[in-house]
């Protein structure tokens, strides 16, 4: 791929065991995802926003919504997330790639744009939002070459969740990196959609912030609690990045299995 095509691919799927359908959870009366591609669509730099969900059955919601919507939709592997990202990047020649997760209804558009500068200005392979920022505000792009370089030479199974996560750090292989550090001290800050809590924690943001038609960005959520601290109380009891906790024991369980076969 040698044509410039920024597309942020959206990995969405109703099958959360922590909180089944969250991305279609009604957030001021429109869907989270609705709100996640609705700020997308804001960023100076894409070309366009497609959704990559899975075959199961109960992700046909997530095509009949894109449908409803006019966004593209791509359907492919449940497990195996790194290859949804390549194979939805390969048919829509995305390059770079955004990769975004359903869970970030909050994410700023702004704060992508300042991402995608740096990774053009320096001519960066992979480059994304790093730092103590809020949970939620997670973003970056990477190459084509970056997506298809994991997908064909890493099987740790929290790479294949995670999109190369784990073999991009330590597998560099002279990829050019970027990182912009945009916030300090905001590490605490939980604006990302996993539990329940986290729902009725966004409802209050949403519910006080959003006008039809226009974006509030990070710093807005940022005022928005220095004014009312109590709102922070609702979700501050989950742990930062759970999931990829997770997936990472599961790697060393899954890497003694190997080394035993």
């Amino acid at each position: 791929m040698n044509e410039i095509n920024p597309i942020a691919i959206i990995q969405a799927r109703m099958g959360s065991t922590r909180l089944p359908g969250k991305v279609l959870k009604p957030l001021v009366g429109k869907p989270a995802l609705w709100h996640l591609i609705d700020r997308l669509k804001k960023s100076q730099y894409l070309n366009d926003i497609v959704v990559a969900t899975t075959i199961n059955n109960e992700d046909d919601a997530i095509e009949e919504f894109c449908d409803k919507n006019n966004v593209k939709c791509f359907r492919g592997s449940a497990e195996d997330v790194l290859d949804r990202y390549y194979q939805s990047a390969k048919l829509f020649n995305a390059d770079p790639i955004s990769r975004i997760t359903a869970d970030c209804p909050a994410l700023d558009p702004f704060i992508l744009d300042e991402v995608f500068k740096l990774y053009f200005e320096r001519n960066y392979d992979i480059c994304g939002l790093g730092g103590e920022f809020p949970d939620g505000l997670d973003c970056g792009c990477c190459s084509f070459k970056v997506i298809e370089d994991a997908w064909k030479n890493t099987d740790l199974p929290s790479d294949r969740e995670h999109v190369g996560t784990t073999y991009l750090n330590n597998n560099p292989k002279g990829f050019k990196k970027g990182v912009l550090e945009k916030f300090k001290g905001m590490s605490h800050h939980r604006w990302t959609l996993d539990e329940e809590s986290d729902y009725l924690f966004l409802q209050e943001v949403f519910t006080r912030l959003y006008k039809p038609g226009k974006v509030f960005q990070a710093q807005d959520i940022l005022d928005l609690l220095d004014r009312e601290p109590d709102l922070m109380k609702i979700n501050a009891d989950i742990i930062r990045d759970e999931g990829y906790i997770k997936s990472l024991e599961e790697d060393k369980e899954y890497l003694k299995l190997k080394v035993k076969s």
